[in-house]
């Protein structure tokens, strides 16, 4: 699956249970009234029950729920993404614009994603990571 797709999907659930979700909402409303506009109100009036399964899920400290209506948005978008893979650009801004900001700093890290590169020569090390990193050489 897109890493995009995955971010978006988590980050449009997770931003479900935030004071700006109506933001988050209308931002994946207006993918669908692109590509297949004659679904657009049946998937914001998905998106506002959806809401409410996450808000219980959340009451009741059900992450389980939670990741798997993550699953189900990530499959949605990924079928809105193949159906209109011009789509993705779009779907980068959602996800940047709409969804991102209205999560916390650390729900904002665990959907973002990592790309790292390094080339190495000769004696020369390279060293990466996604996160914190501890080196010891002697």
């Amino acid at each position: 699956m897109d890493p995009i797709v995955l971010a978006a999907g988590t980050a449009l659930v997770t931003a479900m249970a935030t004071d700006a979700w109506q933001s988050a909402r209308d931002g994946a409303v207006a993918l669908w009234r692109k590509v297949r506009p004659e679904q657009a109100d049946a998937v914001e009036a998905e998106l506002v029950e959806v809401r409410e399964l996450v808000l219980e899920a959340r009451r009741d400290g059900d992450t389980e729920t939670e990741q798997a209506l993550a699953g189900s948005w990530q499959v949605r978008l990924q079928q809105l993404l193949r159906a209109d893979p011009s789509l993705a650009g779009e779907l980068r801004r959602v996800l940047e614009e709409d969804l991102t900001p209205a999560l916390s700093r650390d729900e904002g890290t665990r959907i973002g994603s990592i790309v790292m590169k390094a080339t190495a020569s000769g004696h020369g090390r390279t060293y990466q990571a996604g996160g914190d990193q501890h080196i010891t050489e002697r």
